[in-house]
C-alpha cells in the first residue's frame, strides 16, 4: 500500500513582478515539475507569496 504525502515549495514575487511573468512561471513549475497551486496571497503593495504542492508517493514494504 502506498502513502501519499505533499512536497510543498514557497515563492515569493516582489512588488512591480508582471502578472504575465507570474503567469508563465506559475505554468513552467506545473508543466515541468508538476506542481499545483495550493495557495496565492496578493498583498496590498503587489508583492505575492505562492505556495505549490506536489504528491510524493512512497511505497511501504509489503510481506
Amino acid at each position: 500500500m502506498a502513502v501519499l504525502d505533499y512536497s510543498y515549495l514557497d515563492l515569493y514575487l516582489p512588488r512591480g513582478t508582471s502578472r504575465e511573468v507570474a503567469r508563465q512561471m506559475l505554468t513552467e513549475h506545473a508543466e515541468h515539475g508538476d506542481w499545483e497551486l495550493q495557495r496565492l496571497r496578493l498583498y496590498p503593495d503587489g508583492s505575492r507569496r505562492i505556495r505549490l504542492r506536489r504528491k510524493v508517493i512512497r511505497a511501504s514494504r509489503t510481506m
